[in-house]
């Protein structure tokens, strides 16, 4: 699904439907939130906001994620870990370059390739492998 994000850069932003679902029920939380707080409420314009719409504090953030990883039987990792996680799934996954830069927000390709080249020996051999099996065929 595609979502604007005009309030930033005027572009679209494209997630999948789980993402989509996940965002949908967490408005509907939100709008309750607000509901309940009433005059308390303070309309900040955030999609992730506290019961009383302020900004959430980052340590909470970090407290919640963690709490989150440990109940998953995950390893422990920082929350910015995770947007590595995302960029490693999606060059698994094989979309071009220029997609996955876009959709992690960098500049520039080399940026997504810096930042991730720890997975390319992976990928290199699966693309071996592919042309192997095509031009042997």
């Amino acid at each position: 699904m595609l979502l604007p994000d005009h309030a930033k850069t005027g572009t679209t932003h494209v997630l999948p439907g789980f993402a989509v679902e996940a965002l949908r029920r967490d408005r509907t939380q939100q709008l309750q939130e607000r509901l309940a707080a009433g005059d308390q409420w303070q309309e900040h314009g955030l999609v992730f906001t506290t019961t009383r719409g302020t900004p959430i504090d980052v340590r909470n953030l970090n407290h919640w994620f963690h709490r989150l990883v440990e109940r998953a039987d995950l390893p422990r990792i920082r929350f910015h870990d995770s947007r590595h996680t995302a960029a490693t799934l999606l060059l698994a996954q094989g979309p071009s370059l220029r997609i996955i830069t876009e959709t992690l927000g960098h500049s520039q390709i080399s940026l997504t390739m810096n930042t991730n080249a720890h997975v390319m020996p992976a990928t290199q051999q699966e693309a071996a492998d592919r042309m192997h099996e095509l031009l042997n065929a």
